[in-house]
């Protein structure tokens, strides 16, 4: 089992969604990426996209955005669908990819309404080995994004980054024993770039 979880609930005010959404927005604005929207999916990809728009949009981009419900309404707008109607080259925003499955199923609802999946944004990339069919393989999850399904990955933070500063914080508190953990699991599980 992972020694660490990413919690994007802990961004739970307004202050700490803005901050958030600005770090997406600078590293998907470094990245060089095109695109023509953006989709989150639910649940946690929702607050992202409208963030990261909203931020987009200071920065001098401004972009639809869309997200899915994971139940079809019969009423009201209807549909799993909410927001602008995908089209174009389409950004999914999501908080971490473990194992690809969210990216994925936005791939096929994206391409379903006819649009084009074109790249990924999230906050962490674990750099770890993806598992297919319960076993582990030699790639992540983000690289298999990349490599096999030809999207751009761009991640604010990875792993690597993360042990990097609990390296820096030496002896404080329990980072120490934190960062052997982490490190022990990278070890294990991680993968290389």
């Amino acid at each position: 089992m992972s020694p660490y979880f990413f919690n994007a609930g802990l961004f739970d005010d307004g202050a700490k969604m803005a901050r958030l959404a600005e770090f997406y927005a600078k590293a998907i604005v470094a990245s060089g990426m095109e695109f023509d929207m953006v989709f989150g999916p639910a649940y946690k990809g929702i607050p992202l996209a409208a963030t990261v728009a909203v931020e987009l949009a200071r920065l001098g981009k401004n972009v639809p955005f869309a997200y899915n419900r994971k139940e079809a309404k019969d009423h009201g707008e209807g549909g799993t669908l909410v927001g602008a109607p995908l089209r174009g080259r389409v950004l999914i925003i999501d908080d971490v990819m473990s194992a690809g499955t969210a990216a994925r199923e936005s791939i096929a609802l994206i391409q379903a309404a006819g649009a084009t999946p074109h790249a990924v944004a999230i906050a962490l990339d674990r750099q770890e080995k993806a598992t297919e069919n319960g076993k582990d393989v030699d790639h992540s999850a983000v690289q298999y994004v990349r490599n096999q399904l030809g999207l751009q990955v761009c991640a604010i933070a990875t792993l690597s980054d993360l042990l990097s500063f609990l390296g820096s914080r030496g002896g404080e508190g329990d980072m120490a024993q934190h960062h052997e953990r982490v490190l022990a699991y990278r070890q294990r599980y991680g993968v290389n770039d």
